[in-house]
């Protein structure tokens, strides 16, 4: 025999704290269809390919050594390895790459670029180049112009009108300054494992421990610093500013009728 049901039964108690919402294990893609992006793609493996070849192309025409040894050899084919997985990812409707790492490969090209123009090719420049370096001949002519300027134009373009807005951080600023400083030590340990006088011993004239000293080359290593940093604010603000141009209808699989009444 069973016990009879009460009339009245007595509210429960409130649960303490405010209710959270519990983290759906069901991914986003399975309700939002992947994009794919051929134009994309396609546009990121030409600059990519590009990059490759003239990297190629410098490595043998010149030293191997001395151009690996480049910041804007290396800034390059940072660029061109992460142009090629984003190309993949973009043609397979893949998830984008990290902000952090197409951010920093896209500052280390604008930093080849702006320091080639306004430091080294600059006549004005204290430390410009000279001529022959800053104007070679034959071979040499395309691939430094493609270094310098043609593939650091293109790698803004790609940002400016195939990449979201608002992807990169102001948090992200500081740690892409790592590889600069890296490159600081790295370009230290080299000219002391290279004998005093050697023509490539330091690769740019304001890393040049020989002429100024380590004391002017470290402050002129702490405004670079400054200047690079004032660079990736910049680059993460107009980020922020900048009219987001990839706009797609995200088709979620469910289909609202009107409203009934």
């Amino acid at each position: 025999m069973t016990a009879p049901i009460p009339r009245d039964i007595p509210d429960l108690p409130a649960v303490p704290g405010t209710p959270r919402l519990l983290p759906s294990p069901v991914p986003a893609t399975a309700v939002v269809t992947p994009v794919r992006r051929p134009l994309t793609a396609t546009y990121r493996t030409l600059i990519a390919l590009t990059a490759t070849a003239t990297v190629t192309a410098e490595l043998l025409l010149g030293s191997p050594l001395r151009t690996l040894s480049l910041f804007s050899t290396q800034a390059t084919i940072l660029l061109a390895l992460t142009l090629t997985v984003s190309a993949r990812r973009a043609w397979t409707a893949r998830r984008p790459l990290p902000s952090s790492l197409t951010g920093a490969a896209l500052l280390y090209v604008m930093i080849t670029g702006l320091v080639y123009h306004l430091l080294l090719a600059n006549s004005t420049s204290p430390f410009a180049l000279t001529p022959e370096a800053t104007h070679p001949a034959g071979w040499h002519a395309i691939t430094n112009q493609l270094l310098h300027t043609a593939i650091p134009i293109a790698a803004v373009l790609d940002w400016l009108l195939l990449t979201p807005n608002a992807r990169l951080h102001l948090r992200q600023a500081a740690t892409w300054l790592l590889f600069p400083l890296a490159y600081l030590a790295f370009t230290f340990t080299r000219g002391e494992l290279l004998l005093p006088g050697t023509p490539t011993r330091y690769l740019y004239p304001f890393l040049d421990v020989d002429l100024h000293g380590y004391k002017s080359v470290l402050g002129n290593a702490l405004l670079l610093a400054l200047a690079f940093y004032a660079l990736a604010i910049l680059l993460v603000a107009l980020d922020h500013a900048r009219p987001n141009l990839i706009r797609h209808r995200a088709k979620t699989g469910f289909r609202l009728g009107p409203p009934v009444g």
